[in-house]
């Protein structure tokens, strides 16, 4: 799909929709391959979450993820996607072979639910400018055609608008707010509006072929839910979930006070590890209990990138805020293997969290923080030194005298043969 290059194809987008702005910075690939999308975004400060199943092209999410790229294991079958509602300001499927439009559109109506107000979807392959390729495609003239219409149809019963069709490219716009939309569709065949369901509930909820109303405006030209900010100033902004008091116990007073405490933590990081100062050591970064963001947000200047994983167990509106300020992460039960690949990451952070499933994930010479009481983190301790980890607890950054303490933890190489010698 790009013979002329990611970056090419990339620009062609950009003729089409605002990529360079600040106004679109998350993106979600479907059917993402080797990431080359995503990859090639980064340069635009855009930040995609890319996914693809584990089935013959397994190894692809993998390289990506060697690459330095972000990317997830993950399928659009039955489950919801593990992503908040409103999270991604673009959304794109490059022969990704999705049927988007089966099933009553329920892949293109989850699709609808985690795309922000005023977002974009993408379509770029079969069924798009079937006019000049559908020899190649081997399939006939009426079948693609059948296909593209049935996929337009999905889209205006989401009330999404059709931006152009320019080549290979398809774009569509979802609505700024519903509510001029209720109206249209009644004439339409459309799915209905869900009634009670947690718009944001995604780890293990099934998708309904019902439509994730959008918050209420008391004006049609309101962005529903509230507008965010561009980029890069939305990363330290007050998020509109918080300002509207919809994340329970948040406060934008706290919020901003969340910010500060963890650029004063990453401070005290850069002082006690010496490879924060190492340019390029550290890439692909996982925080297990990511909450609103401040670990990510005081790393934003480094060339890195974090997934922020939100337990279920959890805050789970928290992930919204993750996603406003400009991020990405996934909702995660750290009783369950990550959707990931062995040996994925360079550094992974854990603020009062700790689970075994980190030695499957974490690189040779990765890095593990852990921050708890200092009682708990003696006994981690010992099970890290168990697996023949180096490891270390150094004091809270402000003070001996506080019982919580950081465990610093590296993985190192060593084998079963090693022991024996």
């Amino acid at each position: 799909m790009f013979p002329h290059g990611a970056d090419a194809y990339i620009d062609d987008i950009g003729k089409l929709i605002p990529l360079h702005d600040g106004s679109i910075r998350t993106a979600l690939d479907t059917g993402c391959g080797v990431a080359s999308w995503g990859a090639y975004l980064l340069s635009r400060d855009i930040l995609a979450m890319s996914f693809a199943p584990r089935d013959s092209h397994e190894a692809q999410v993998q390289f990506a993820l060697e690459r330095g790229v972000p990317a997830m294991i993950g399928v659009l079958a039955s489950n919801r996607l593990t992503y908040p509602a409103r999270a991604f300001d673009m959304a794109h499927c490059s022969r990704c072979l999705i049927p988007w439009h089966l099933y009553d559109g329920l892949y293109l109506i989850e699709v609808d639910r985690v795309l922000r107000p005023g977002g974009y979807w993408i379509l770029s392959g079969p069924p798009i400018n079937w006019k000049k390729y559908w020899k190649g495609w081997e399939r006939s003239k009426e079948d693609l055609n059948a296909e593209q219409e049935a996929i337009e149809a999905v889209a205006r019963s989401l009330c999404w608008k059709k931006i152009k069709e320019a080549g290979d490219i398809a774009v569509w716009q979802k609505p700024a707010n519903h509510a001029g939309c209720k109206a249209s569709r009644k004439a339409a065949k459309s799915p209905p509006f869900c009634s009670k369901k947690n718009a944001d509930a995604a780890w293990y909820d099934k998708m309904e072929a019902c439509v994730t109303p959008l918050p209420e405006v008391s004006d049609a030209s309101e962005v529903a839910g509230g507008a965010v900010k561009k980029w890069p100033q939305r990363l330290t902004a007050v998020p509109p979930r918080v300002s509207r008091g919809t994340v329970k116990g948040v406060t934008a007073k706290a919020f901003l006070q969340d910010t500060e405490l963890w650029k004063k933590r990453v401070r005290h990081y850069k002082a006690v590890i010496n490879q924060f100062e190492q340019k390029g050591r550290y890439r692909n970064v996982l925080d297990m209990n990511a909450r609103l963001g401040g670990f990510a947000a005081a790393l934003a200047s480094y060339p890195l990138w974090v997934m922020n994983m939100v337990p279920n167990v959890a805050n789970s509106s928290a992930l919204g805020v993750v996603y406003e300020r400009g991020l990405i992460g996934s909702y995660q039960d750290w009783c369950e293997g990550t959707s990931t690949y062995p040996r994925t990451y360079d550094l992974i952070h854990a603020d009062s969290v700790f689970t075994l499933y980190k030695s499957r994930v974490l690189r040779p010479e990765g890095t593990v923080i852990i921050r708890d009481d200092v009682d708990m983190l003696v006994k981690v301790k010992s099970v890290a030194d168990g697996m023949r980890w180096d490891s270390q607890i150094v004091d809270h950054e402000d003070g001996p005298l506080v019982r919580e303490k950081i465990l610093l933890v590296a993985k190192t190489y060593w084998t079963a043969k090693n022991q024996d010698q």
